[in-house]
């Protein structure tokens, strides 16, 4: 087996063993967050007397609205203000199937449109046989591979003739490995999928993507957790602010 030849068989191999330490390795413990609070210095200052002037009578000036709703919503500004403060919304999403782009946008929509909320991302995982199969996928292409590489030498150790696919994996060994390899990515990554958007507020689900076949729109998704705002005049005029 020349160089070109052996480059093509080990990188493969080079590849699966770094799948399974990616695989079964735990992910790095989060480091904790310090808050430094820095204080400015006080500086004392000699006491300033403004200069005496004699008291001058005006009528107090009251500043024109140039719309007649801006005092609604100046007030309702002032009662919305930290509408999201106690409320945990939960988004969890399929990792694998790329929608964590769509969970952040989400995220900074709620944390904009609720100050004070908490929005957590979580990965939501596929059931547990496709978990337990999904782990077993590179076990098989490793399996399928040693056999395509060394079967001449399995096979008789194991009291067994070489069956007649096994030569004609070997035929086209280098083509063989690379479909295994491929195939078996594939199917490992739609085991691991769930195809899940799920959406909490306090623990309560409020929208599903598995039973809605869909995605929540932004306006849909801040409606369905200002209604579930506990005491907060947000969820109860909600209707009237967006419209």
């Amino acid at each position: 087996m020349d160089r070109v030849q052996m480059l093509l068989v080990g990188l493969p191999i080079l590849l699966f063993f770094s799948d399974l330490v990616h695989l079964f390795t735990p992910p790095p413990p989060k480091p904790p967050h310090h808050h430094h609070h820095h204080h400015p210095p006080h500086h004392h200052h000699p006491p300033h007397h403004p200069p005496h002037h004699p008291p001058h009578h005006e009528p107090p000036h009251k500043p024109a609205l140039q719309n007649p709703s801006d005092a609604a919503f100046t007030t309702h500004d002032h009662q919305f203000e930290g509408a999201g403060y106690g409320t945990t919304v939960e988004l969890k999403f399929c990792a694998s199937c790329s929608y964590r782009g769509t969970a952040v946008t989400m995220k900074k929509m709620l944390e904009t449109s609720f100050p004070g909320i908490h929005v957590i991302l979580e990965n939501y995982p596929p059931a547990l046989p496709k978990r337990l199969l999904s782990k077993a996928v590179p076990i098989v292409q490793m399996g399928v591979i040693a056999v395509i590489t060394a079967g001449d030498q399995i096979f008789p150790r194991i009291g067994m003739a070489p069956p007649a696919w096994y030569f004609s994996l070997r035929a086209n060994r280098f083509g063989a490995i690379a479909s295994t390899w491929l195939f078996g990515n594939f199917v490992q990554s739609f085991l691991q999928s769930s195809g899940a958007f799920e959406v909490y507020c306090n623990g309560e689900l409020v929208f599903s993507k598995l039973m809605e076949q869909r995605f929540p729109s932004e306006f849909e998704l801040r409606e369905l957790i200002g209604k579930r705002l506990p005491d907060s005049q947000f969820g109860k005029n909600l209707g009237q602010v967006w419209s």
